[in-house]
């Protein structure tokens, strides 16, 4: 059996004495999408950013492709490299054209010459469906054009996974779906991601390996017919009222994390 390319292990992390993470247990294999549904509050952006060190733990071990998470110097530089982050707010640079935000990161860290990393931006500029904005500057995109950007900005690193945090929940309804749309092309075409949202249109096509979260400490791992079970049985009852009713892949379960 290969082992998991994303790794976490009794993880841990508190806010002052706010417990955030209680023993986290995660593996998230090449390929597969992880979902994390829940609440504000929760916890579900924190484990997120744990995974490329954005934010630090307290104990426990995060393993990415085999390899213990570096904490300083050219090792975690690298790591974000192969770790990339999709944020809500899309946190382009105003200053540069999408062009350009999309060929820092392959020049600066990567070493491609530039060239080479323009053609590659924009191929995948096409391929989010905004090439044609590639000369203009993130004030002048909607923002699901934005988001996409972001997500072309995340690919032009070659990552070997893309974490999402909450990446439609900063958009207008309308442009939720050219985002979902792009995300589940990813996942069709192999890409590992680990996915913090709330739109159970991806939770639901997607495909998503994990288990129930509560407090931070895992509840229940399974198929989605399992966990989603009708009412009337007990894990019901630790499910919103519309998880219920959904007719998932077999392929597909989902992580939930709500509050204590």
């Amino acid at each position: 059996m290969s082992e998991p390319l994303v790794r976490l292990r009794g993880v841990e992390k508190h806010f002052g004495d706010l417990h955030v993470l209680r023993g986290i247990d995660l593996d998230v294999m090449r390929g597969e999408v992880v979902v994390l549904l829940g609440p504000s509050g929760s916890g579900k952006s924190t484990l997120c950013r744990t995974i490329n060190a954005l934010e630090g733990i307290d104990a426990g071990e995060i393993r990415i492709d085999g390899t213990p998470l570096p904490t300083t110097g050219a090792e975690l530089a690298r790591l974000r490299a192969d770790v990339a982050m999709v944020f809500q707010s899309f946190n382009l640079f105003a200053h540069k054209t999408v062009l350009e935000n999309v060929t820092l990161g392959p020049v600066r860290v990567r070493g491609l010459a530039p060239d080479d990393a323009a053609d590659r931006a924009l191929a995948l500029l096409d391929r989010v469906g905004v090439r044609s904005q590639a000369d203009k500057h993130p004030s002048q995109l909607s923002g699901g054009q934005q988001q996409r950007v972001a997500i072309a900005r995340a690919l032009a690193m070659d990552p070997k996974v893309i974490l999402f945090d909450e990446p439609t929940s900063a958009l207008d309804p309308e442009m939720v779906q050219e985002v979902l749309e792009v995300m589940l092309g990813l996942a069709q075409d192999g890409m590992t991601m680990l996915v913090v949202t709330h739109e159970m249109t991806f939770a639901r096509r997607g495909r998503a390996p994990g288990g129930l979260h509560g407090r931070g400490a895992r509840r229940r791992r399974g198929q989605p017919r399992r966990l989603l079970r009708p009412p009337g049985h007990r894990a019901s009852t630790c499910l919103p009222q519309w998880a219920t009713s959904l007719a998932l892949d077999s392929r597909t379960t989902v992580t939930r994390i709500w509050p204590g």
